[in-house]
């Protein structure tokens, strides 16, 4: 288990931030979670100078279908990167490794089939307490390292367009 708070992380000062849009989607299955790590990307993307009105916020009902709404975005190429928010917390069944699994090979089908970065902000945990710790508690916020991963792919795309 981590000890440090995952959310430290100095300003990225990317240049243009202010002309980039942004896609995020949240998974309304557990929103004590979710609502806090899509407040968490929300409040750091502005603050790296993401105008608010280029942050567009789209809702599922849970986290298996958050790779079909972050496919649709990134095949839209209206984003410069689309982050996936979401939470699965560990029950009694085998259902935790199937959603869990479909979600992520999801994501990561949206990375090498479009050319928009798609962002992996799904906590998935053992127990509730683990993830009130990673979405604003004492482990910090995984929504804030979503953003600011965010920007650093879209960096990355701006400098490898050309190869």
């Amino acid at each position: 288990m981590a000890t440090i708070n995952l959310s430290d992380y100095k300003p990225l000062n990317i240049s243009n931030a202010d002309e980039y849009s942004i896609g995020i989607v949240v998974s309304e299955w557990n929103d004590f979670v979710t609502y806090n790590l899509r407040n968490g990307a929300i409040e750091t993307l502005k603050a790296e100078g993401i105008k608010e009105e280029n942050i567009h916020i789209y809702y599922v009902p849970g986290a298996f279908e958050l790779s079909f709404a972050t496919m649709k975005l990134c095949r839209s190429n209206k984003f410069a990167a689309v982050i996936a928010i979401g939470n699965v917390i560990r029950g009694e069944t085998p259902h935790f490794e199937f959603v869990c699994s479909g979600v992520t090979q999801g994501i990561k089908d949206c990375n090498i089939l479009t050319d928009t970065p798609a962002i992996f902000c799904v906590l998935t945990d053992d127990t509730k307490e683990q993830s009130i710790a990673r979405s604003g508690g004492s482990l910090g916020n995984k929504g804030v390292e979503a953003a600011a991963t965010a920007l650093k792919m879209i960096d990355f795309n701006n400098k490898t367009s050309k190869l």
